[in-house]
């Protein structure tokens, strides 16, 4: 295709900047050094990945209550299938790794009155029967959600962090937090005068307060149900190191991946949904060209009593 040119001075492309751009995306290859994610179940994923080759596996499965990415089956059969993937999970963790199951509840019933089942109990046992050890319960809170009328609204998840061993990575210093009283210190004996406090910050505990992914927050896409990346980057900071593998079995539109490579670590992958996928590439492409928004790891959560909601 021959290309006209302005006249004047300085010659440029009749091309307007937004078409260049758009004809850069359509030629993208959707490949990375550091990436392999693909439209594929996860069980086909899995069996292609080599024993011990993941550090870390985070993700979070549908809980059966009827999202638009997953078809309702019985709880029977859907602990069936659960197993078979945690199964081919524990294969391939690093002697050395971490798993990170994160999960809310399975409503029995469509109806406001329905009974709730707690899906890291009924996953607990799964778990362990392949001698995997339960490190901690890490309460993820947030403020938005569906608002319930017969009964108190949910506002928490549930991470069940397992270990292969007792010899496994974890690196607290990188994901301390601000201590209450930074500069405390010890006011007798052979202490006096010294800092009682880690200079580093505090061990953030088992309850993270992290915004979920709503409509206004920055990392939205069309998922319904998105993992926030500061979330994962504590689990990957925390129980890897820099070229460390990190697996997503449902990956959804791609955070644990992004979380990954934001991270210096490699990041696999699959969904079902091709849609999915193809976001997921998006969000790296985006990445990789430094234009990809995501909320910064420690940023306060919004408060409205604060001047700009306590953000500077």
């Amino acid at each position: 295709m021959s290309i006209k040119y302005r006249t004047g001075r300085k010659h440029k492309p009749l091309f307007a900047r937004e078409t260049q751009l758009q004809l850069a995306k359509v030629v993208r290859i959707n490949e990375d050094p550091v990436v392999r994610i693909e439209a594929t179940d996860n069980l086909t994923f899995l069996r292609s990945l080599h024993d011990e080759s993941m550090k870390l596996i985070i993700t979070s499965p549908p809980y059966n209550i009827g999202k638009n990415y997953e078809k309702p089956t019985s709880i029977e059969r859907y602990l069936s299938e659960q197993a078979a993937t945690i199964a081919e999970c524990v294969r391939v963790l690093h002697k050395k790794g971490s798993i990170c199951w994160q999960v809310g509840n399975h409503v029995g019933k469509e109806s406001e009155t329905a009974e709730i089942f707690p899906l890291d109990i009924l996953l607990y046992p799964l778990f362990k029967q392949h001698g995997l050890r339960l490190r901690n319960r890490i309460i993820w809170h947030f403020e938005h959600g569906l608002h319930c009328t017969n009964r108190l609204s949910g506002r928490h998840e549930t991470i069940m962090w397992f270990t292969k061993t007792d010899d496994y990575t974890f690196n607290l210093d990188s994901i301390r937090v601000p201590s209450k009283y930074p500069n405390k210190k010890y006011f007798k004996g052979p202490n006096a005068g010294k800092l009682s406090c880690n200079p580093l910050g505090k061990n953030p505990g088992d309850v993270w307060i992290i915004p979920n992914v709503k409509a206004n927050h920055v990392e939205k896409t069309e998922h319904p149900c998105q993992f926030p990346v500061e979330l994962v980057e504590r689990l990957v900071l925390s129980m890897t190191k820099k070229g460390d593998s990190v697996l997503d079995p449902y990956m959804g539109v791609g955070s644990s991946v992004i979380a990954a490579i934001k991270n210096g670590r490699n990041g696999y992958g699959c969904d079902i949904f091709k849609h999915y996928v193809d976001i997921a590439w998006d969000r790296v492409h985006q990445f990789r060209d430094g234009t990809l928004k995501t909320r910064p790891m420690g940023k306060p959560v919004y408060d409205p009593n604060l001047p700009n909601g306590g953000h500077k």
